[in-house]
């Protein structure tokens, strides 16, 4: 790793621009590293890396170092570096695959080309367990680029995260479709009393870690009390200066790591209707009859407030006609994440939601499904055009109604595998 001296004093954007070129271009990035325990019995189950700029520069810190990446549109290059870094140093240290190294993804990494130090890096990474932690910031700027990053990273068999679930409503929102091993809770739920919005959060994290099999992990634990306070949210693991500030890693020979369950999804390429028709009888009913049904659920989605997602396909832009516009704008208001997929549609459809325009040919364009997902709450109605002529409200459509979380949760994915960047 390369040495690179910078003063401390504020940069002009010129001088920052080059200082930071020189960081990414010698990779002159330092890691720590914080211990993540086992609440119950204090052992080291893992380590955070976290990235540094050179010691005595000015972009020594992370809150410089990632804020003059943003500035300057090269955050996903340095997080490449930061991963690779952190790699390397936890390969050096000697961490084997005893204890698990959890690294960081920056948002804006959704959709960037992995650059081949980093292929490098994972395939030195073969005797390391790793876990990459994610916000869910990450899944509203880019989801169908998140998605898919996710998935590769799965398949170089690293685990996944949820960083700072708590700190906006989506992220509890957004559990479910990243699939977590770990959900890492927002220090405030440690540090700070409980209110009846965090208590909502608890109760968002206890039922997804009670279906999937998740880990959950308290963040801010800097003394005993926060630690109590961390397994009454029903926590098992635990990271904080209570049990180790950031520094370098010693790793515990013959340690082992964490124990998860975490139960798979899938994540197929069929769409909604193809894939509940194989588990489920499909009903044929008139547009009309069933226009009420997707207005039910649709309903369901306000009730989920700042915590639900409303995932929709309309086969065609005229099918979204003004007063669809403006339901979906007020729905848009008050749910985490609602998107529109139809023929010829705009990105942004209606205020506030998040539009994809299909393919004329695209097997998607002949369905019409709402999926609705929220803590407590998973729905979906997917629906199959017959090809009939006349009325509109005279059409026919094969359709599948069902609340079997699982079987929402793969419609829900598969919507959102082809929701667009808001960076499009």
């Amino acid at each position: 790793m390369g040495t690179v001296s910078i003063p401390k004093d504020s940069l002009s954007l010129s001088t920052e621009a080059t200082s930071l070129d020189e960081i990414i271009r010698t990779r002159a990035l330092r890691t720590v590293y914080q211990p993540i325990v086992e609440l119950d019995t204090g052992r080291v189950v893992g380590w955070e890396a976290l990235a540094r700029g050179p010691v005595g520069s000015a972009l020594e810190f992370p809150d410089r170092l990632f804020g003059a990446a943003a500035r300057l549109g090269r955050t996903a290059e340095l997080d490449h570096c930061c991963r690779a870094a952190a790699v390397g140093g936890a390969i050096v240290a000697g961490l084997g695959r005893g204890q698990e190294l959890f690294v960081n993804v920056e948002p804006d990494v959704a959709g960037a080309p992995v650059p081949m130090f980093l292929q490098q890096a994972r395939d030195a990474a073969q005797a390391l367990r790793i876990t990459v932690e994610i916000t869910e910031r990450a899944l509203t700027v880019a989801p169908a680029e998140l998605i898919a990053l996710v998935d590769m990273y799965r398949s170089w068999g690293w685990s996944i995260a949820i960083d700072d679930v708590g700190a906006d409503p989506r992220s509890v929102a957004l559990m479910p479709l990243l699939r977590p091993d770990v959900i890492k809770l927002d220090m405030r739920f440690v540090q700070e009393p409980m209110t009846r919005e965090r208590a909502r959060v608890v109760h968002a994290v206890a039922a997804e870690a009670e279906r999937s099999g998740a880990v959950v992990l308290a963040e801010g634990i800097e003394h005993a009390e926060h630690a109590a306070a961390a397994k009454a949210l029903g926590a098992t693991l635990g990271q904080g200066w209570h049990f180790g500030r950031p520094g370098a890693l010693f790793p515990a020979p013959g340690a082992e790591g964490i124990t998860r369950t975490a139960k798979s999804v899938d994540l197929g390429q069929d769409t909604p209707f193809e894939h509940l028709l194989e588990l489920r009888k499909a009903r044929i009913g008139t547009k009309a009859q069933l226009l009420q049904m997707s207005l039910a659920l649709e309903e369901q989605a306000l009730l989920q407030g700042a915590s639900g997602v409303l995932l929709s396909t309309f086969q065609e832009a005229r099918y979204f006609p003004r007063s669809t516009r403006e339901r979906y704008a007020r729905l848009a208001a008050e749910v985490s994440l609602v998107g529109a997929l139809a023929y010829d549609l705009d990105p942004e459809p209606a205020p506030g939601v998040r539009g994809s325009a299909l393919d004329r040919g695209d097997s998607l364009r002949g369905e019409w499904d709402v999926m609705v997902l929220g803590p407590h709450f998973a729905g979906a109605f997917v629906a199959r055009d017959m090809g009939d002529h006349g009325a509109d409200g005279a059409r026919r459509f094969e359709y599948i109604v069902t609340y079997d979380r699982n079987l929402v949760v793969a419609v829900a994915t598969r919507l959102m595998s082809r929701i667009a960047s808001l960076h499009r």
